[in-house]
């Protein structure tokens, strides 16, 4: 493979981090009570749902539907989002700003709500104004590491798979790029990160 000249970054948990406890915690008194609520009602595998494109309004009346007594907390869910997001990883908005300063393109794939991604969206346009271009799943409905969706993003984005760097905290979704011939990187913090986009030759 020919070396990249574009990075493209997954955003949950690479760029920035994403857990519902961090909104829920501050809204239960019991601590079991949260656990409850979070590994039995409101959970990752319901809210894959938005990131497929499913609307919050139909996710959540039916999941209020069937726990009626935790039906306020969930319609906070979408609303609330952004709380869920406390910050950046740590190192990684620096890091987009030394690629972006050295001309490196940058673009993103993300598992996203269409939803709820555009207010997250303007609330850190400072780094997502330095993407050229950003694909999110539930606006497409299209979700990693479906190929469709890497397919998309390469036309998109108006790249062959060898002139891409793909970086990406799921193993399935790292396997799928390389399904594709796209360069690609299992994400585990920044300065292993640093580290491959400089044998990449994507940093100095």
């Amino acid at each position: 493979m020919a070396d990249p000249t574009s990075v493209i970054f997954d955003v949950g948990h690479v760029l920035y981090d994403w857990n519902p406890r961090v909104l829920y915690e501050r809204l239960f008194d019991d601590e079991r009570a949260l656990d409850v609520f979070l590994n039995q009602v409101a959970t990752r595998t319901w809210h894959f749902q938005h990131d497929a494109g499913r609307p919050f309004a139909e996710t959540s009346a039916e999941l209020a539907a069937q726990f009626p007594e935790h039906a306020e907390m969930i319609a906070l869910w979408g609303p609330r989002f952004g709380e869920q997001i406390p910050g950046p990883i740590p190192g990684m908005i620096e890091l987009v700003e030394e690629l972006d300063a050295g001309g490196v393109p940058l673009f993103a794939i993300t598992n996203f709500s269409h939803e709820f991604f555009p207010p997250f969206r303007a609330r850190e346009a400072a780094v997502f104004d330095r993407f050229r271009d950003i694909v999110v799943s539930g606006a497409e409905r299209l979700v990693k590491p479906d190929a469709a969706i890497y397919r998309l993003a390469l036309d998109r984005f108006g790249l062959t798979p060898d002139e891409a760097f793909f970086i990406d905290d799921n193993d399935a979704n790292i396997a799928g790029a390389h399904a594709m011939g796209i360069h690609a990187h299992l994400f585990r913090d920044a300065a292993t990160a640093r580290a491959a986009l400089v044998a990449h030759g994507l940093l100095r």
